[in-house]
């Protein structure tokens, strides 16, 4: 597709929007439902489809794709009268007499480029916001999830209009020429690095931005949880799509006395979870290309490998491994690993985890393992991050009641049910006034003393 062609379809887009087909209620309700049903019926081809790209078990295909994607709808579905319904609000005393109301209303056309990690879960819950809330949307998905990125097409197709929701599908050129057409909204999922290219592209035209990006998410462990249920939920958020989640934890820091019985512990539950050999496990996915492969294999050089490590190019399979202290300036430390690479760190007081955190601040994720209360509120009232759970790892995202969104390096803006219908509306403020009062000092000439004036306007 070249850029004759996205301005076209970018066109035909803006001029559907302008339509206004798309903006009653229940023409978006309707879409959502036929939407679920559309989706129930390709279900088992979504599977497949994962398990193309990502080698992903059926059970992970659907509590972390497929189930996510219906909740969104069943969300939207329920609750969009009511969030687009227009609020009331308190007037102001300067203004009465006042009606004041809030109304929302869509940006208009919204550009999606989504990640290959989840690669039907990150594309559909965000459009799905998108749609509901009456904007229009062209997604770019990625193209190291090709087989996924046909069954986007395949399903949307069969549900939107082509000018409603447009799936183009391409390399990085092709996003960085539908980044080059003015959008109402750019919606970016993946890594820090390319979302600043994002938001440079976005700047140009002062476009809205959400950047869903990673970052460093610590699991901290001071050994006053069970050790083998603590290492089990490490091990499962660990290691689940392979270490390929953005909110995974990205490392370990245990104080230095626990620190033995831990390893202990998340070796035994590696094992009891995907057996001795990995590899030969139905529930351990793989990498999803050679070039990421590749950069995880650099990430252990000349690293303490105190368990797995086992590879296979041909196969795309990298083995659960855990590292002992990789040094603070590695790879492993100061980039996200986005793979089944663990490294495990110490600590002995808290300003230990402290210096750590400062050099790796703003994560997307933050994991506490602990039952001192006081330990928990210092860290996550002293530590910016995305979002938290104490005592397990990446459930927050579950929760659509919940915002989920970075800070800083990883990212801007939060979205999921209620926050999604939020991030795609702008909200107008509007104040209709009455004719039947007016306060005679608002205008001039004005009075020559404004003492019993500002005692007034102090009260209200």
């Amino acid at each position: 597709m070249n850029s004759s062609m996205i301005n076209k379809l970018k066109e035909e887009h803006y001029r559907f929007f302008k339509t206004h087909k798309n903006q009653p209620i229940k023409v978006r309700i309707q879409y959502l439902k036929k939407l679920k049903i559309v989706l129930e019926d390709k279900e088992l081809e979504i599977y497949d489809a994962l398990y193309e790209d990502l080698k992903k078990p059926i059970f992970e295909s659907f509590a972390s794709e497929f189930l996510m994607v219906l909740k969104e709808i069943d969300s939207f579905t329920k609750n969009i009268k009511e969030w687009a319904a227009p609020k009331k609000v308190s007037g102001s005393l300067l203004n009465f007499p006042s009606q004041d109301f809030l109304l929302y209303e869509p940006y208009g056309t919204i550009l999606m480029i989504s990640p290959w990690n989840y690669p039907f879960q990150l594309a559909m819950v965000p459009l799905i916001g998108a749609v509901a809330t009456g904007n229009t949307v062209v997604l770019k998905p990625s193209e190291s999830a090709p087989n996924t990125s046909k069954v986007l097409i395949e399903i949307l197709g069969l549900v939107f209009p082509q000018e409603w929701v447009s799936v183009v599908e391409g390399d990085a050129k092709i996003a960085q020429a539908l980044l080059k057409v003015q959008w109402d909204y750019i919606f970016y999922t993946g890594s820090t690095q390319v979302g600043k290219i994002v938001a440079k592209a976005a700047a140009e035209y002062l476009t809205p931005t959400t950047l869903e990006l990673g970052g460093k998410s610590p699991c901290i462990v001071d050994g006053t949880t069970p050790i083998e249920k603590t290492a089990r939920r490490i091990v499962w958020g660990k290691f689940l799509n392979c270490g390929q989640t953005c909110i995974a934890p990205d490392y370990v820091l245990v104080k230095s006395e626990f620190k033995t019985s831990l390893i202990t512990a998340i070796i035994e539950e590696i094992e009891k979870a995907f057996g001795k050999n990995a590899q030969k496990s139905d529930d351990y996915g793989r990498i999803i290309h050679e070039k990421h492969f590749k950069k995880l294999e650099a990430d252990l050089k000349n690293q303490k490998i105190i368990y797995g490590g086992s590879k296979d190019k041909k196969e795309l399979y990298f083995g659960p491994t855990v590292i002992d202290s990789p040094p603070m300036n590695s790879s492993l430390i100061q980039d996200e690993i986005f793979g089944p690479i663990l490294p495990i760190l110490s600590y002995d007081t808290i300003n230990d985890i402290d210096i750590v955190l400062t050099q790796l601040k703003n994560p997307l994720a933050f994991y506490v393992f602990s039952e001192n209360k006081k330990f928990i509120n210092t860290l996550i009232k002293n530590n910016s991050f995305g979002g938290a759970v104490i005592n397990d790892a990446l459930v927050h995202f579950t929760n659509t009641e919940l915002p989920f969104g970075g800070i800083g390096n990883s990212g801007i803006g939060s979205y999921h049910g209620k926050y999604s219908f939020d991030l795609f509306s702008h909200t107008k403020p509007i104040v209709k006034r009455s004719f039947w009062f007016d306060l005679p000092q608002r205008y001039a000439p004005y009075p020559k003393s404004i003492s019993l004036f500002k005692k007034i306007l102090k009260r209200i």
